[in-house]
């Protein structure tokens, strides 16, 4: 029983961390309906720079939040490149942010190294039912809800968010009454990078990360945002935390090279299911 507590806890902080990387995910195809393949370097950027920041004396708090706030430049910069130039298809720019997570692989290890590196998170453990549960990972599951909760009140009661909401719904209107799509696509690629280096310093202390760390978050993260339709924030949660979860359980019973697998398979899975659900539509329809 202590076990399984401490799998599910373990699980849940890694969920939590995934769906950072989903939502960022959901929430740039939400707006510019680009696909952000640079969403898990994001995360890798801000973790390592977190790292090296701990590392050159910068106490905790301050090191994390310049962290987050590298990563966050980095998605604004993404952004400008991928979708600044008016005109640009979604295609394009899906391309541009692979090219760019590619680009960040030699820049990454021309400042960093090609060596995992890692940070101490939150020290001790909380004794629940038996089991002896990290103090960090309570940390990352508590932050994780406050900023979820602080982004759905974003995107429901200001302004802000209600004409990040207006491109997601309809582009072509939300122009008509004065809203630049552009600077609303841009603020999304910036908040996606925030949310990619908040998952990327909350998982560093759990984990080595190295220049291509980014492979395993983004596979997590668009597992996650598929559950969520690459649109919807809550699902995008929930599927990131039966990830998190599935995941734990994986390792915590001795198949551990097995994880990526997991998220593998979810993916398939879902593309199947939506695709039958689509063609059922289809022929009701018709």
């Amino acid at each position: 029983m202590s076990d399984l507590l401490d799998y599910l806890v373990t699980g849940l902080g890694t969920g939590c961390g995934i769906a950072l990387v989903g939502s960022g995910l959901v929430l740039i195809h939400r707006v510019t309906r680009v696909v952000n393949f640079a969403q898990g370097t994001f995360a890798v950027i801000g973790a390592l720079t977190a790292v090296s920041l701990l590392e050159a004396g910068v106490p905790h708090g301050a090191a994390e939040l310049l962290g987050i706030a590298t990563a966050t430049v980095v998605g604004l910069v993404t952004g400008l490149i991928a979708i600044g130039r008016r005109g640009t298809s979604p295609q394009a720019a899906l391309i541009v942010t692979l090219g760019v997570s590619v680009l960040a692989y030699a820049v990454e290890v021309l400042i960093w190294g090609d060596q995992g590196r890692s940070a101490d998170g939150l020290s001790g453990a909380v004794t629940l039912f038996g089991a002896r549960l990290q103090s960090h990972y309570l940390l990352v599951i508590s932050v994780t809800v406050a900023l979820f909760v602080a982004l759905a009140l974003l995107l429901d009661r200001t302004d802000t968010g209600k004409a990040l909401s207006a491109c997601s719904a309809n582009p072509y209107a939300a122009r008509v009454v004065g809203i630049s799509v552009t600077r609303m696509g841009l603020l999304a690629f910036a908040v996606g990078g925030g949310l990619g280096g908040l998952a990327g310093v909350l998982l560093v202390p759990t984990r080595s990360m190295s220049f291509d760390s980014d492979v395993s978050l983004i596979i997590n993260g668009f597992a996650a945002a598929i559950v969520g339709s690459l649109h919807h924030i809550g699902r995008t949660l929930a599927g990131a935390l039966l990830l998190g979860v599935a995941q734990a359980m994986v390792a915590g019973y001795g198949y551990a090279p097995y994880q990526t697998v997991v998220a593998l398979c979810l993916i398939l899975a879902l593309l199947m299911w939506q695709s039958a659900r689509t063609r059922s539509v289809l022929t009701e329809a018709g």
